[in-house]
């Protein structure tokens, strides 16, 4: 009688716990959205029109990603088949544009004013300083859209200067980046340890004349449990 009723309960509190998780799910939605007029005619034309839609539970919108619509690389023919990862597209490169409606809180519990930010692939140092404070090293950097003029590749001090200024201290704001090695053709949210929810897509990348497909998965709601 007492294991049936433990049993009872383990049930209901998993039920409550996937129904909880359920409620605070996140969605997201691809639609045409015409890109910010912040953005330099040079960025502009990097990017997809197609853009990702985030809401919250209530179905506020969280932010809108406008993701780059193809990247070159020259990762090899043996790279393109072990899969592509982030570090294959080179530090700095233009990843997308961002845009929040509302001030919004990143990875590192900053806060993020209502505005449109370029996002550029950073690699976190490893020092002392970013030791355990987040379970991945890749992320994009936001930086304010009308200073970041040139999509070119930029130095990595500069770029770091330079997304200060989306935080208004001395850190850059970030989006933590998941690993995604199997994107679906259509754009999912899902959930990561700690109260995290990713938004997953897929962008085409050119690597030695070949095509392939690199899987995309951004932080949207969750922070670092580090200082």
């Amino acid at each position: 009688m007492t294991s049936c009723r433990f049993a009872a309960v383990s049930v209901l509190t998993v039920s409550l716990v996937g129904y909880a998780v359920a409620q605070d799910k996140p969605t997201v939605k691809m639609e045409d959205v015409a890109l910010p007029d912040e953005l330099s005619a040079p960025v502009r034309a990097l990017l997809d029109t197609k853009a990702l839609k985030a809401f919250d539970a209530k179905g506020k919108l969280l932010c809108t990603i406008w993701p780059r619509k193809e990247f070159t690389t020259s990762a090899t023919a043996q790279q393109v088949q072990a899969g592509l990862t982030y570090r294959d597209l080179g530090e700095t490169v233009i990843v997308g544009a961002v845009q929040f409606p509302d001030a919004w809180n990143d990875y590192r519990k900053q806060k993020i004013k209502a505005g449109t930010y370029t996002l550029r692939l950073a690699i976190q140092p490893m020092d002392g300083d970013h030791q355990g404070t987040a379970p991945f090293n890749e992320f994009c950097l936001l930086s304010p859209a009308r200073r970041d003029e040139k999509p070119d590749p930029m130095d990595v001090k500069a770029l770091h200067q330079l997304s200060a200024g989306a935080s208004g201290g001395t850190h850059p704001g970030v989006m933590l980046l998941f690993p995604n090695p199997n994107p679906a053709g259509e754009p999912s949210v899902e959930s990561k340890p700690n109260d995290t929810w990713v938004i997953n897509f897929a962008r085409p990348v050119s690597a030695s004349g070949q095509k392939a497909t690199l899987g995309f998965a951004v932080v949207v709601v969750g922070h670092t449990l580090g200082d």
